[in-house]
């Protein structure tokens, strides 16, 4: 079903109860009862022919601007992006080649043929290759065959080391370069049907959090309480990415620390969760509290709060992405914390790209020339964090449009709440 924004017992106290039972992984797991939420991402729409098909245009374009004469991508998000291909990266190469003209065509071990063809969401020729074979040599034949043996070719940059130099050797006259001008074009501006996605994604990442915080119980584990989160996420129709919980001093680190942890009375209980829907993610974060929370973790709380405002605020069509963390930087400082990444303060930058994957260009961190556009999508996290004491982070993601940034969900008016404000 739909959950419903929950409102939370109590002024100041988010989590209470009965100390939970200390049971192994798989029991837990076999004991989550979901049988209250049903999927909620059934009208989402994948990405079908016809956007892959405007995603080649686009590329082409931007391969005309930058004279680049062909983009070469290994398996992973942007080859899923172009192509429809899921594959996995192994010692032997799959690769995709997307000509500024002509057919884009695959690379693949003569065995792989069937299944890479089985996966593939564009018109495209598909190229073998033989055990005892070179792959790259592969490669430069069927770019030369297309008179690219002297041209400027773009390497995806991800693109192992071994892929990228072989292709250099077998095609001396070439010149190898960044794809980073038409890969990151296209994918850092993203279209209504991927921005769609990214919301149901949220969506489900929402529900979890609201079905899975009234749950929480002092003597829960942090691993208690991210079995909850996954077996939510999944019975609402997503896969999990991530669900990283973060209890009392591991909460001011912010990749969280191997230690045992455990909720107790006045717990900081930091969360950031993500799933993926049709192959988009979203990524939110919560801080929550046990009971009577440290006034200083509330008080930092409200400041983190300030510090997501000031950096949606400054999220301005043709700002440059640095600005917008220069601005929650000077915030922070303004109130002693800091300067700059020194603790305590924000140790990270304010934010990153989303999309495909977790983490994609941009970010939002000093120095970042990049002018926010339409279609850029970001998280909002400005942290704070008091080393051996705790970290508070809020994590929304936006997304630009002609009037400015929008939510994908909105963040919490007062601490006693996970969403937006009180009804």
């Amino acid at each position: 079903m739909q959950i419903s924004r929950r409102k939370v017992l109590g002024t100041s106290a988010f989590l209470v109860g009965a100390a939970g039972l200390r049971l192994p992984a798989i029991a837990r797991a076999a004991q989550i009862d979901t049988s209250a939420l049903t999927s909620i991402t059934g009208n989402a729409v994948a990405i079908g022919r016809d956007e892959r098909a405007a995603r080649l245009d686009r590329a082409r374009g931007l391969m005309a601007a930058n004279d680049i004469a062909a983009i070469v991508l290994e398996p992973g998000s942007s080859m899923v992006y172009f192509t429809g291909v899921r594959w996995g990266r192994s010692e032997r190469l799959t690769a995709a080649v997307i000509p500024a003209t002509g057919m884009p065509f695959m690379i693949t071990p003569f065995f792989e043929r069937p299944s890479v063809a089985e996966s593939l969401e564009i018109d495209a020729d598909i190229h073998v290759w033989q055990e005892d074979e070179s792959p790259t040599a592969l490669f430069a034949r069927e770019l030369a065959a297309r008179g690219l043996r002297q041209s400027r070719i773009g390497i995806e940059e991800t693109v192992r080391f071994f892929a990228s130099d072989g292709l250099a050797h077998a095609m001396p006259d070439a010149r190898i370069v960044s794809a980073d001008a038409v890969v990151r074009g296209c994918r850092m501006r993203k279209t209504a049907p991927e921005i769609a996605l990214m919301h149901v994604a949220s969506e489900v990442t929402k529900a979890a959090y609201e079905w899975t915080v009234p749950q929480i119980r002092e003597g829960m584990t942090n691993r208690e309480i991210s079995a909850l989160m996954d077996a939510a996420t999944r019975a609402l129709g997503g896969t999990p990415e991530f669900s990283m919980v973060l209890i009392d001093e591991a909460s001011a680190y912010p990749h969280g620390t191997g230690k045992p942890q455990i909720v107790r009375p006045g717990s900081t209980v930091l969360f950031d969760c993500g799933c993926s829907v049709e192959d988009y993610q979203s990524d939110i974060s919560r801080t929550v509290f046990s009971g009577e929370p440290d006034p200083a973790a509330m008080a930092t709380w409200h400041l983190v709060r300030e510090g997501q405002n000031t950096a949606f605020a400054a999220a301005q069509l043709g700002q440059s992405a640095g600005s917008v963390d220069d601005a929650v930087r000077a915030l922070y400082e303004s109130k002693g914390l800091g300067p700059r990444y020194r603790l305590p303060g924000l140790s990270h930058r304010t934010g990153h790209g989303i999309g495909m994957d977790g983490h994609e260009p941009v970010n939002l961190v000093h120095g970042e020339a990049t002018k926010l556009d339409i279609g850029m999508c970001f998280s909002n996290e400005p942290g704070i964090y008091y080393p051996g004491r705790f970290g508070v982070r809020q994590e929304d993601c936006f997304y630009m449009t002609e009037k400015g940034p929008c939510w994908f969900t909105e963040p919490s008016a007062e601490p006693n709440l996970l969403f937006g404000a009180r009804q």
